[in-house]
């Protein structure tokens, strides 16, 4: 089976592609520093009002971090803490949390 591109889908799979490859789980762990007091360097929330963030989808992350920044969402901490970052220490952030594995039991 052949499957031809056009121009617009080459464009658009291109910076899909070089997106996925921008964001550092890594980079976003030393990040997550500043996280860990609401949400935890695992990403398991440390305070009842915090979500956890383990294994949360990449795309929702990045859209809430830059709605906070953007005064699109507010919230007294995060409105503080997200104004600062810049797009991409917001996408290595999201894929540090991402990258974390949960498991879950579930009871009997």
């Amino acid at each position: 089976m052949r499957i031809l591109l056009t121009p617009a889908l080459s464009v658009i799979l291109a910076v899909m592609a070089w997106h996925a490859q921008a964001a550092d789980p890594e980079t976003g762990r030393s990040l997550a520093a500043q996280c860990r007091t609401c949400h935890g360097l695992d990403g398991i929330a440390r305070i009842p009002i915090a979500p956890h963030l383990a294994g949360e989808n990449r795309i929702y992350i990045e859209t809430q971090l830059k709605a906070f920044r953007s005064g699109k969402r507010e919230h007294e901490m995060m409105s503080v803490i997200a104004k600062d970052l810049t797009d991409e220490e917001i996408s290595h952030l999201a894929a540090w949390y991402e990258s974390i594995e949960i498991t879950a039991t579930m009871p009997e």
